[in-house]
């Protein structure tokens, strides 16, 4: 094990010859427990240790308790049961507070700190790791003291301050060989060969982590090497060294398998589980004996507490009749204020959810955003390096999607407007036919899981272009036909769209939607418009979903005017119709204006250096790629602090500024940069809603702001417009 040579050294003063009696004792029931551990037997070993606690508590010897509690804290951390091996060191350590420093009371304290490692809580290990520290200056005991150092050099790394790291190995290198600090020394080397590593100074690299071998070899800890090797592997294989790299790595590998057999043959989960129960059944013996000397002790003092309760209960009595009144009053009054309290309370918690729900929306709208940024950058350089024909479909469908994504979320944040009424319709010319085989495109993958046959029938007789609200239109339709697909298996899905009357340049067209699903039962076609409501526990379970699809849709519908109705039979499927009106567009499609293209000069944008200042290594791919295709030569920091320090030194033509990273954010960034410079544009990346932030971002002397997910062409125009 990684820190077998820690046990020698912390308990060579516990295995002194103890007396080799074959008696009922401490020393003789721990003797067994030490032969088992050597013969990797750790079940016995666990049972002579929890005997020798027994024997010690019978006989009321503190410090044999102590020191046995502390050999089981060890064996539990050898099985890798940490937090039974805490609670175990804990009793352990508050059984040797009654008795001199001792160096069984450092490695107490020093193995709850290497649970709390192993457990990777880097604020709690410092703790006992230093109360060991403190103990350990009494005893002057060389080797502890470089044991902790090592353990304190292992807590910069965790916590990246590889410098104090680095500090911390190198003096224990320094040190003198010798036998007991072989482990120490080769564990140094090794975490020094590791930071080196990732520093990407790889000969320095194998020259510490060729020296941890051969202070191995001599300690003889087979994990410890297992590492090694593995380390070696790994930066002979960044050399290129392909001959040594697999040569460590097959010397890695067999020997990860000898320590695997050699762990599973220690304790088998049963015996473990089995070991506890008798470890409770102890507990339980051990309280019910306490309560019976305790039932003993408290016969006479009852017979004296039955007199004084009479007593009290008569005297009580009479005060209670005195009192009565005025404790009718003041229960009156009490009554009211409690009331009162409670009305406050309604009050705090209506505020407090109408606080958490914008809360909600706004980390909804970064967490969501961020990701679909990455989506929607790859999808475009996707379709920008030439796919073939057969992917093409493929990505454009991808890319529908991930713009109406884009849209959805933006409706989805807006839910509150449509609650309140605030909920603008938009008025734009489309293309209904062209905009239900985009939606049925996009959604063929997920009727193919459930082996659903996807009908789209589109009167010939509807308008090609109309005017309304395509993005709301979607929203609902989607809506439907994925409940439609979900809850239909090797089945039929039909999307209708009639014309149901065309007059005064409007159209009024008929929408329907039909499954061949699970159906709804009567008494539940009315609740399923309702918030968070699937029919029953059982749908939801199976199906899964939130159940808010059906009351945005009702919702949406109503806004533009129309009215949803439904009709379902368990067993034989469902169907959706509505009514909506449309104006007719007067353009053509021959007509019809596109999408209108954002134009800029790109030439303008060729051999600039933009800083790029991003946290999210996907982001950075992608916005790295965007640059890179106008020619744009790209620097990429991912924290604030060493972008302002890098602006103080370099000149750049734009930086483009993420506003969310970790320790200072962008506009605390922004705001230190033009203390010394204010003439590099700066503009912002941010996954929050443009609306609600800008003129907050520009007032930290930002010059732009482009929200994620961006589109491409609008990203490079800003940056076109700002360099």
């Amino acid at each position: 094990m990684k820190y077998f040579f820690v046990y020698l050294l912390f308990f060579s003063t516990i295995l002194i010859a103890q007396p080799n009696d074959k008696t009922d004792s401490t020393a003789y029931y721990s003797s067994l427990s030490n032969a088992f551990i050597q013969k990797n037997n750790y079940k016995d070993a666990l049972l002579n240790t929890q005997k020798a606690i027994l024997y010690a508590e019978k006989n009321k010897k503190i410090k044999d308790q102590a020191q046995q509690n502390l050999n089981l804290g060890k064996i539990y951390f050898d099985l890798k049961k940490f937090d039974d091996a805490i609670d175990t060191l804990l009793k352990s350590a508050a059984l040797f507070s009654y008795f001199e420093p001792s160096s069984e009371q450092v490695a107490t304290y020093y193995h709850i700190g290497l649970c709390y490692m192993q457990k990777q809580n880097y604020d709690k290990a410092p703790i006992y790791f230093e109360r060991a520290r403190s103990i350990n200056d009494k005893l002057k005991i060389s080797e502890v003291t470089e044991l902790l150092n090592l353990q304190k050099g292992l807590i910069f790394k965790a916590n990246n301050q590889l410098e104090l790291a680095i500090s911390s190995f190198k003096s224990i290198i320094a040190k003198t060989d010798n036998a007991i600090l072989g482990y120490t020394k080769a564990e140094a080397f090794y975490q020094l060969g590791q930071i080196e590593a990732k520093r990407k100074r790889n000969n320095l690299s194998l020259n510490y982590l060729n020296k941890a071998l051969d202070l191995n070899s001599k300690s003889e800890n087979l994990e410890q090497k297992s590492n090694i090797l593995l380390a070696l592997s790994v930066v002979y294989e960044k050399v290129l060294d392909k001959n040594n790299a697999y040569f460590y790595l097959k010397q890695h590998l067999n020997l990860k398998e000898n320590i695997t057999i050699l762990n599973n043959e220690r304790l088998g989960i049963d015996d473990y589980k089995k070991f506890k129960e008798s470890e409770k059944l102890k507990e339980i013996a051990q309280t019910e004996y306490e309560n019976k000397e305790q039932e003993k002790a408290n016969k006479f003092s009852k017979l004296i507490s039955i007199f004084a309760i009479a007593l009290i209960s008569i005297l009580s009595l009479l005060s209670l009749s005195l009192y009565k009144n005025n404790i009718i009053k003041k229960q009156s009054n009490l009554l009211l204020q409690e009331k009162n309290k409670e009305l406050e309370i309604a009050k705090d918690k209506a505020e407090k959810a109408s606080k958490a729900r914008s809360e909600f929306l706004s980390t909804v709208s970064h967490e969501l955003r961020t990701p679909l940024n990455a989506i929607n950058g790859i999808t475009h350089l996707l379709l920008e390096e030439n796919p073939k024909k057969n992917q093409l479909d493929y990505l454009s469908s991808l890319k529908f999607s991930g713009d109406y994504l884009t849209k959805f979320i933006n409706e989805i944040l807006e839910i509150n407007k449509i609650d309140s009424q605030k909920c603008e319709i938009e008025y734009t010319s489309f293309n209904l036919k062209e905009l239900l085989k985009d939606i049925k495109h996009s959604l063929k993958e997920l009727a193919l899981v459930n082996n659903n046959n996807f009908k789209l029938e589109i009167d010939a007789s509807i308008p090609d272009y109309l005017i309304g609200d395509p993005t709301k239109l979607s929203q609902i339709i989607l809506n439907l036909i994925n409940n439609a697909l979900k809850f239909t298996k090797n089945g039929t899905v039909t999307v209708i769209t009639n014309l149901k009357k065309l007059e005064d340049k409007k159209a009024n067209l008929y929408f329907e939607i039909t499954d061949t699903g699970i159906g709804i039962p009567e008494d539940k076609l009315a609740s399923v418009f309702d918030s968070f409501s699937q029919g029953s526990i059982e749908v939801n379970r199976k199906y899964g979903g939130t159940g808010l699809g059906l009351t945005i849709v009702k919702k949406l519908i109503k806004i533009l005017g129309g009215h949803i109705k439904l009709k379902s039979v368990v067993g034989e499927g469902s169907t959706f119709t509505f009514d909506l009106e449309f104006q007719i567009s007067p353009q053509q499609e021959s007509q019809m204006e596109k999408k209108p293209i954002i134009k800029y000069n790109a030439a303008k944008l060729l051999n600039k250096k933009i800083l790029l200042v991003e946290d999210n290594k996907i982001n950075q791919m992608v916005t790295r790629k965007m640059l890179d295709n106008k020619g744009i030569i790209c620097e990429i920091i991912d924290n604030g602090e060493d972008a302002i320090n890098l602006l103080k030194t370099k000149i750049f033509d734009l930086v483009l500024m993420d506003v969310h990273l970790p320790g200072i954010n962008g506009t605390i960034a922004t705001e230190t940069i033009r203390t010394f410079d204010n003439t590099t544009p700066i503009i912002a990346l941010t996954a929050i809603s443009l609306h609600e932030n800008r003129e907050m971002l520009l007032s930290f002397g930002m010059n732009d702001v482009i929200t994620k997910p961006f589109v491409p062409e609008e990203f490079y125009k800003i940056i076109a417009e700002n360099i």
